[in-house]
């Protein structure tokens, strides 16, 4: 086979349409833009626009408050910890840090820090350094013989 020899398959590739080139063409004249207007022109979008009547997304209540100082923090449930610790993903015997589990895959983005949630079970003996962690995590951790640390960023309150 030579570089002149290869080909696509048949209908593999499709020519495209040619506009405004006569009526027998199926898409002349108009070119399939309708007739007059503002939608027929080129660079017209008109996102939410409902012909001068009050839009929905204005006649709609709005409800709720977006808290813009809210703390996003990555979650990380005991189950999946315990997990990646039988995985020989995270050592037991080191203190677990943020970065230690965004290294085995157990967070991903890290964002204002890791909080520690109590979902599955834990049975090793474990340091953790984050965060956050629910008060059942925390019990848990120390149930397991292990111990919790806050971090002092995270503890102290905002202005």
């Amino acid at each position: 086979m030579r570089l002149n020899q290869l080909a696509d398959n048949a209908g593999a590739t499709k020519n495209r349409m040619r506009v405004g080139r006569g009526i027998g063409s199926g898409k002349g004249k108009t070119s399939g833009a309708g007739q007059k207007g503002q939608k027929s022109r080129t660079g017209v979008a008109i996102k939410g626009f409902e012909g001068g009547q009050m839009s929905i997304y204005r006649r709609l209540p709005k409800r709720g408050f977006n808290n813009i100082f809210r703390k996003e923090f990555a979650v990380a449930n005991l189950g999946r910890v315990q997990a990646a610790i039988d995985a020989g993903k995270l050592d037991a015997k080191s203190t677990i840090t943020a970065e230690a589990l965004k290294a085995a895959g157990v967070v991903g983005k890290i964002g204002e820090g890791v909080r520690l949630l109590a979902k599955g079970e834990l049975t090793a003996k474990v340091t953790f350094e984050v965060a956050g962690a629910s008060k059942s995590a925390v019990e848990a951790v120390e149930k397991a013989g292990g111990k919790v640390t806050l971090l002092a960023a995270a503890s102290e309150k905002s202005e």
